[in-house]
């Protein structure tokens, strides 16, 4: 595969998987790949990632969600779909286009229950396994 020369990570509602994807992706990949990231909904900004982003040094800055169907740039090389709905909706929009859609299903980190550790061990879990996909699909 050809490296890409953009990137769009979307998920439910961009406050978690997706944005932490975009950083991660930001972080890893060379600065000549446009990588951006959204939702189907509204979502809000989650705490967790940023703390879990913090640990490794990432940071968000004052980014809020964003929807898919608001972006002005809807073309991208590959979309990269991290839950069953933007799975659906990707192949969907793309129907018509050029753009490849990579589905990694991604857990939830939202449904564990517990101390505050044991929730940010979630979110800590779903950065690894995000930095792991990144860098096996665009790192080869």
């Amino acid at each position: 595969m050809s490296k890409p020369s953009s990137i769009l990570f979307i998920c439910g509602m961009n406050s978690i998987r997706s944005p932490m994807a975009e950083a991660i992706a930001r972080k890893l990949l060379p600065n000549n790949i446009y990588i951006q990231s959204a939702g189907l909904r509204q979502g809000e900004r989650d705490h967790f990632v940023d703390a879990a982003l913090n640990e490794i040094k990432l940071d968000l800055g004052d980014r809020q969600p964003r929807i898919y169907h608001a972006m002005e740039d809807g073309f991208f090389d590959i979309i990269v779909t991290l839950t069953p709905e933007a799975n659906e909706k990707a192949i969907e929009i793309t129907k018509t286009t050029a753009a490849e859609v990579i589905y990694w299903p991604m857990d939830d980190p939202t449904l564990v229950r517990g101390t505050r550790e044991h929730i940010l061990d979630a979110y800590r879990q779903l950065r690894e396994a995000l930095s792991t996909k990144i860098k096996g699909q665009f790192l080869r």
